[in-house]
């Protein structure tokens, strides 16, 4: 992604690729705060997939102080 493009957006099983989870556990994870929530456009949900990175990178961070 180049500076000034939009953010990508994933959706449910991309972000679960990503994860290496189920999109069954991508919803866990939302309910208890670990991923963020999904952005609704219309009929469809998706996710900022440079929140997700984010997401990934903070409990990194909360591995390495513990």
């Amino acid at each position: 992604m180049t500076p000034g493009s939009p953010d990508q957006l994933g959706d449910v099983k991309e972000v679960a690729d990503v994860c290496q989870c189920s999109p069954s556990t991508v919803w866990r994870r939302v309910a208890d705060g670990t991923i963020p929530k999904p952005i609704k456009i219309g009929g469809m949900t998706r996710w900022s997939m440079s929140e997700i990175a984010a997401a990934i990178e903070a409990v990194k961070a909360q591995r390495e102080a513990a």
